[in-house]
């Protein structure tokens, strides 16, 4: 019986050591987790209340496939009050998490055999999702020195491209472009026809200057948001996109027969999220703190060569002089101290074994605790 190939892509790494990880918590072990990108905060309170109102007196049925108005005109206000930008709200998608909206997006903006500029270390689904839709991936090498962002100069190397996702911050280096590298990424991609999709989920979770939007450096870019991750909400799969006139047809169209519309309750509860900022500020600010104990941390281990981590909340560390196997090793610390950490072959194909992703976004205790034992390990095995 026929099967197709699209399913012949990778696994996404980091699920796999989640797997792991509750396998070993079932049996009676412990784990500090390293290994996944979300919150350990639940949403905020004011989405709880929407959600419990909700909950009790709405229907709860269909929306609009593009969502409701109300929250697009909210998420329109958001890009005048963070970005000084006008958005009109008919350029709002409410999608199904920031995955769903980058489904959307490839489908409505390439075809079939389109070449799409990749980062590589990059989110390793974007890739997996950019093979399964027929597209073809490439991969465009970023390092120390570029701070692992992209440049004019590396895009141009990879030509020639249909489009290019930047993510910024970055999972999984947390590097982050400066506004004027952002606009020389944007401009060089209007000039040579390359369609930009930007990947803004870590948007509000930065340590030295906001991020800019590519929303207000080019008319023609895709700009892809999530709650998840400042707004702390993951598991309610609620994300947008910012996408060009010419484009929103096709998106509501894909949108109306691919996932009929978002989920209702997180989209009525969301419409609370912006006026959070207090509540989810103070997790930004544990962050920070749990940053700089991971680092000082690794360093303390001697693992020092790491991505230069602006944004978001993970930390990509050079573990070349403890293994050529990233996948072998965080599998032994699972295995040996109870620490889950994502392999870096889930970000980079070609040298991910040198390295490995950790996320400090669980609680500074967790994190201290977990690079503490990492420390106590390598000592040992030196």
């Amino acid at each position: 019986m026929k099967a197709a190939r699209r399913g012949d892509i990778a696994p996404f790494y980091v699920m796999e050591v989640m797997k792991a990880a509750a396998s070993r918590e079932a049996a009676g072990g412990d784990v500090l987790h390293l290994e996944v990108g979300q919150p350990m905060t639940p949403a905020p309170s004011g989405v709880r209340r929407a959600a419990a109102a909700a909950l009790a007196g709405d229907r709860l049925g269909y929306t609009s496939a593009l969502g409701v108005d109300r929250l697009r005109e909210r998420i329109a206000r958001h890009y005048d009050e963070a970005y000084g930008l006008h958005v009109p709200p008919d350029r709002v998608a409410v999608t199904v998490g920031a995955s769903g909206g980058f489904v959307l997006a490839m489908l409505a903006a390439f075809d079939v055999g389109d070449r799409i500029g990749i980062t590589e270390p990059g989110y390793a689904a974007y890739r997996n999702i950019i093979e399964a839709l027929g597209l073809e991936p490439v991969g465009i090498r970023v390092g120390p020195d570029t701070r692992y962002v992209l440049t004019p100069d590396l895009i141009d190397a990879a030509a020639p491209l249909d489009g290019l996702v930047v993510a910024s911050p970055s999972n999984p280096t947390g590097a982050t472009h400066t506004p004027g590298e952002l606009l020389r990424v944007a401009g060089f991609c209007d000039r040579a026809g390359i369609r930009l999709v930007s990947d803004e989920i870590y948007h509000g979770i930065t340590y030295t200057r906001p991020a800019p939007t590519a929303a207000a450096l080019s008319p023609s870019a895709i700009v892809v948001q999530s709650f998840s991750k400042y707004y702390s909400m993951t598991g309610w799969r609620l994300g947008w996109l910012v996408a060009p006139a010419d484009l929103m047809g096709a998106i509501e169209r894909l949108a109306q027969n691919l996932f009929i519309s978002p989920p209702t309750v997180s989209q009525l509860a969301a419409v609370a999220a912006f006026d959070c900022g207090e509540e989810l500020d103070a997790n930004v600010a544990r962050y920070a703190r749990s940053r700089d104990v991971l680092i000082s941390g690794l360093a303390a281990a001697g693992i020092e060569r790491i991505a230069p981590p602006d944004g978001a909340f993970y930390v990509w560390a050079d573990v070349s002089h403890l293994t050529d196997d990233s996948r072998e090793l965080t599998a032994r610390w699972l295995e040996e101290i109870g620490v889950a950490a994502t392999p870096g072959i889930d970000f980079d194909p070609a040298q991910g074994h040198r390295f490995v992703r950790f996320s400090y976004s669980e609680s500074t205790a967790d994190v201290a605790e977990a690079v503490r034992r990492i420390g106590e390990w390598v000592r040992a095995s030196d």
